[in-house]
């Protein structure tokens, strides 16, 4: 976002990334449909898809990646959605992302480097089977 925006533009972005952390997949949905842009990135680098990983919203998380979604995308601290999700312990999440194609050893911590550092191994075993 950028310091041109007006007050009402800024506002709902911010709705837009509010709805994305608390979950609701279907307003989110609808808006991305209407034109949204669905990789939309807040002034930390977040998209969407990071924010509803992290938040642990694994509907939302398919949803986004559904309607094109990109699981590359890194925030400003090197974080991917997969990495967010994998730290959440979402194993649906986490799914999602790898069935579209995420790849663990990305981003910086990666999803393999954070599962290793916070000793989630669970995650670790989803990350590496699949």
């Amino acid at each position: 976002m950028t310091d041109d925006l007006d007050t009402e533009t800024l506002a709902f972005a911010h709705r837009m990334f509010d709805l994305a952390r608390a979950g609701a997949t279907e307003e989110l949905s609808g808006y991305v449909e209407a034109g949204l842009p669905v990789n939309m990135t807040n002034d930390k680098g977040d998209t969407l898809l990071i924010l509803a990983a992290y938040h642990a919203h694994p509907a939302t998380v398919a949803a986004l990646l559904g309607r094109g979604a990109d699981h590359s995308r890194v925030n400003d601290r090197g974080q991917t959605a997969l990495a967010a999700a994998g730290f959440r312990k979402n194993a649906e999440a986490v799914r999602a992302l790898l069935e579209a194609g995420a790849d663990p050893a990305h981003g910086n911590p990666s999803a393999l480097e954070t599962a290793r550092f916070f000793d989630l191994s669970e995650m670790l075993t989803l990350l590496t089977s699949h």
